[in-house]
Parts: C-alpha cells; structure tokens; sequence
C-alpha cells in the first residue's frame, strides 16, 4: 500500500465521520406529576432525506433525519433551557450546528413555563426548573440507544432569559428570593420583577425551595443567554462558581432586561478567570430565538398584539447573520472549555445533495 494511498485514506476517513444530523421526541417521568416533553439531536451515519422539524407558518425549523441510529463512540452533551412561555423549538438553530459538531443536544419544555403549558401551579415551582434538565441528563447517560453514549467527562448547558437562570442554578447559583424582591423595590421595570408572582418567587416555599444547592457536578461548562432573574443571586453563590461560564447579552437591550442590570451582575461576581462576556452585535432579547417567517410579524400581531417583537432585531445585522455570530462564539467556548476536538469542521457530506 502506496503512502500516498494512506494518506488520501486517512483524509477521507477524518472528513466523513458522519453527514446528518438526527432528531427524536419523548416524553419522560410519564407517571410523575411532572411528565417532561424532550426533544434530541444527535449525529448519526445513517443517510436519508431529512424532515424539516420544529417548522410552523411563523418559525423556520431545521433539517434532521427522525430516529435515525445514533454514531458511534462518545459524545459531548449540550442541556438546552428556553425561556419564559418559551420552547425546545427556540433554539433549534444551536443544536442542529452543534449535532452537526458531534455533539448530543437535548432540550426540555419546562411545565408551567413553556408554550404548551403554562399552569399556575406548575409556574410557581420555580426550583423544578434544574431539576427539568437533571431529569433529561439522567435519562440520556442512561438510554444510550436514543441518541448516542455520552462522555460524562463533557457536559454542558445553555439556557435563554429565564433558561440562562436555570443553568446558571446548575452550576451553583443560589437564588436568595428576599434579595431578589428587595431590588425589585429599586429595579421595578425588570422583566422578571414583573413575574415575582406567576413564578411563585413571593411564596413561602418556594423561597425555601430556591435557597437550596441546585448545583450539578455532571455540569461541566454553562452558557447564559441574555437572562433574567440574575440579581436574585447570592453574590458569593455567583462567586464560587468553579466551571466556565459564557455570558452572552444583546447589545440592543431594552429597559425590561438591560445588560448592564442582568448579564452585567454576573460579570460582577463571577470570578474574571471564569468567565467570559460578550455583548452581542445587532442582537436584541429575542435575536436568541429561531427564524422568522416573511410575514411572521403580521400574523403574531393577529393573533397575540404585542407580541411581534419577537421577530424583531437591533441595528443592520439580520438574525441569520447574528445566530452565525452566535454559534462560532458558542462553539468555540464549548470546545475550549470541554477540551473537546470536533472530527471535521462544517457538515461536508450534507453539502453533496
């Protein structure tokens, strides 16, 4: 055998690890009070013609191969928490790029707190957020055959607006709820000041329940996306945070969520050597979230009036060109922080259709 043949071979073999991205629904602690819908994403070898998922007449959706066998060997696993009446569609965009990087994503609907399900009493259990996405990652380790083995070694999470305060639980936050209405006396204009009482932050339990250690040593490096809810944090909670954090807010901010106000608390506290802060071009809160529809903005107005800034962004830069921005910063962090080495860059097989 030629050197030359060697080494096209290995070439080859580095450029080919797999070519699709793969996608699975389930639903999780069925016979629990609290039954979890997840979605998954995952790299796979097998090929095929993929389904556009999450797609409806507003929200664009992303192209994955339903319950295609997962690739073999270890993989990295991204946790992904939506925000406010949000959904595991919201950041769809992230994790079709980063099964296509090797990496499991899964992301949960938070009863209570999600489109679908926005029950008072399940709202007011604030403190199950975490534990949401402890029940994912227990189910994910532990169910190899639904999206591929985990390397426990590299395991992170991601959260958006009241997500990115669920992951930041996860590695070790704690939420003081009488701090937490006591600057809102001082900050009333605060978007998460304004559901104090739809998150149950204001009841006796749930101050208890959320003064509790939520932290997760599973939990390697976290992302905050433009969250609230940050000053509730106890400042030496936010300063003994050991692992990575990336924190990400839009730089066309508004009085509800100001960066300087909620992201910039986190800067604050969390040790320099531990974190990192991005202020995100053209981005505003909701440039976080998947792609508008032309026409999206006149059909939301329709239906919920007011409701159509979700589809609106800062400055010149579209949300295509922002969610790019996103990703390589994500990305590299991720990366960087897990020690890990994607097998190839980009996703060449999908480029040959």
């Amino acid at each position: 055998m030629s050197l030359l043949f060697v080494l096209l071979f290995t070439v080859l073999m580095s450029c080919t690890v797999w070519g699709e991205t793969a996608f699975r629904q389930l639903r999780i602690n069925e016979d629990s009070p609290r039954p979890l819908d997840v979605a998954l994403w995952y790299p796979t070898l097998e090929r095929g013609a993929p389904q556009t998922i999450g797609d409806n007449i507003v929200f664009r959706g992303t192209q994955a191969l339903r319950e295609a066998k997962p690739a073999p060997g270890d993989h990295p696993l991204l946790l992904i928490s939506h925000g406010y009446g949000g959904n595991w569609r919201n950041l769809n965009w992230l994790a079709q790029q980063m099964a296509l990087q090797g990496y499991i994503v899964a992301a949960v609907d938070h009863p209570g707190t999600t489109t679908r399900n926005q029950h008072p009493q399940d709202a007011q259990q604030l403190w199950l957020r975490p534990q949401d996405l402890q029940h994912v990652l227990d189910k994910v380790i532990g169910n190899p055959e639904l999206a591929g083995q985990v390397d426990r070694q590299r395991i992170a999470a991601t959260g958006h607006s009241l997500g990115g305060w669920t992951v930041l639980e996860l590695a070790g936050a704690r939420f003081d709820a009488q701090r937490f209405m006591t600057d809102c006396q001082q900050h009333a204009q605060l978007s998460g000041c304004k559901l104090t009482a739809t998150l149950g932050i204001d009841q006796p339990l749930a101050a208890r329940k959320l003064a509790e250690d939520a932290r997760d040593p599973r939990i390697k490096a976290v992302v905050s996306l433009d969250l609230g809810l940050a000053r509730g944090f106890r400042p030496e909670s936010l300063h003994q945070i050991m692992v990575p954090v990336l924190i990400m807010a839009a730089q066309a901010d508004s009085d509800a969520l100001p960066a300087r106000l909620e992201s910039g608390y986190l800067v604050e506290y969390i040790p320099a050597e531990r974190q990192r802060y991005r202020r995100v071009a053209g981005a505003t809160h909701f440039s976080f979230m998947q792609m508008c529809k032309p026409g999206a903005v006149a059909l939301i107005e329709q239906e919920t009036p007011g409701d159509g800034v979700v589809c609106e962004d800062g400055g010149t830069l579209s949300r295509s060109a922002i969610h790019q921005h996103l990703f390589a910063e994500i990305s590299q962090f991720l990366n960087q922080a897990l020690a890990y080495q994607p097998p190839r860059a980009g996703n060449p097989l999908a480029s040959s259709r």
